[in-house]
């Protein structure tokens, strides 16, 4: 009865000897191309020989020369070689051009409406292929990131998931806005005054108090909130157009504006310094590691990060593109 012996284990390294020996025709020249000793370059000979059962390189005078098989195999050794270097380099850049993808972005309103006008820029003039949907808050964006619903999560980001990086890109704080005319605008306001007032409050949970509240129960303040809405754009609509107070974003002292402001503008809001320390709030965006070296999604954050972050002014300031930093 014959036992059949295993199939031999695929070893790269054998590849890569076989091809420095098929193009050098020589142990001591082979091993000087891979960097080790002849002795060792001898020892992996022996080893094709019996892997392949053929001597391969037999001696000629001084000289060595290639069986037929070894002529045989010169070739598809070579490219064998070349197969495995590409697949084993780092991936190479792409280029936005060539990409024919659509990206799903996960964002609160405000963000998204401060997004978009920016990604359809800089998508038109550098990636005319691809498409971005931006989806409002209502995924986990944990489960939702690792499963591929959405390529990256930009906000507040305030989940806590090992496996996901987070890169912060602005940091803002929260001022008043009201309606020109509005009886805050009038006067010092104290934050009696700011409690006393009517308030629309933001949440997609339906929630009525916040960290104001929490602010303003450590002074024995409190404020009525009138109405909740679920988006930041509705709030600010109706500040517009009644005496409600809403929150929106500002950009910190000394930083560039940033589009993440300009609604409350676009809305002719007045805004106002509250009399109280919040604490800032960070706008950041996540996304899932298996994303982190694809080229395509490195230009998706550098498109976000660009739209977002732009330069502080300064003499020094260039308008050139923020490159990913990873």
């Amino acid at each position: 009865m014959l036992v059949s012996s295993p199939d031999p284990v695929i070893d790269a390294n054998l590849a890569i000897a076989l091809d420095a020996l098929l193009a050098e025709n020589s142990v001591t020249r082979a091993a000087a191309r891979l960097h080790t000793s002849p002795a060792a370059m001898s020892r992996t000979l022996a080893r094709l020989r019996r892997v392949l059962q053929d001597p391969l390189l037999v001696r000629a005078g001084q000289a060595m020369v290639p069986t037929p098989r070894a002529l045989a195999l010169r070739e598809e050794a070579a490219a064998v070689v070349r197969s495995l270097g590409a697949l084993l380099s780092p991936g190479a850049s792409v280029d936005p051009a060539g990409l024919s993808s659509t990206f799903t972005l996960q964002a609160a309103d405000l963000v998204g409406a401060a997004l978009a006008p920016g990604l359809l820029r800089l998508g038109r003039r550098e990636a005319p292929g691809v498409s971005f949907r931006i989806l409002a808050e209502e995924l986990e964006a944990g489960p939702a990131l690792r499963d591929g619903r959405i390529d990256l999560e930009i906000g507040s980001i305030d989940h806590v998931d090992p496996e996901t990086r987070v890169e912060e890109l602005v940091g803002l704080r929260m001022v008043a806005a009201v309606r020109p005319g509005h009886p805050l605008t009038e006067g010092p306001l104290t934050p009696a005054r700011f409690a006393a007032a009517q308030h629309v409050a933001v949440s997609r949970r339906g929630r009525f108090t916040g960290p104001l509240d929490t602010v303003l129960a450590e002074r024995n303040l409190r404020r009525r909130v009138s109405v909740v809405l679920p988006s930041h754009l509705a709030a600010m609509a109706l500040a517009a157009r009644s005496d409600a107070v809403c929150l929106v974003p500002a950009a910190l002292p000394g930083a560039a504006p940033s589009p993440l402001t300009h609604d409350a503008a676009a809305l002719g809001l007045h805004l106002l310094d509250m009399p109280l320390e919040l604490p800032p709030v960070t706008i950041g965006m996540a996304w899932h590691p298996r994303h982190t070296a694809d080229g395509a999604h490195r230009w998706l954050r550098s498109t976000v990060r660009r739209t977002l972050c732009p330069p502080t002014p300064t003499p020094e300031t260039t308008t050139a593109a923020t490159l990913d930093p990873e």
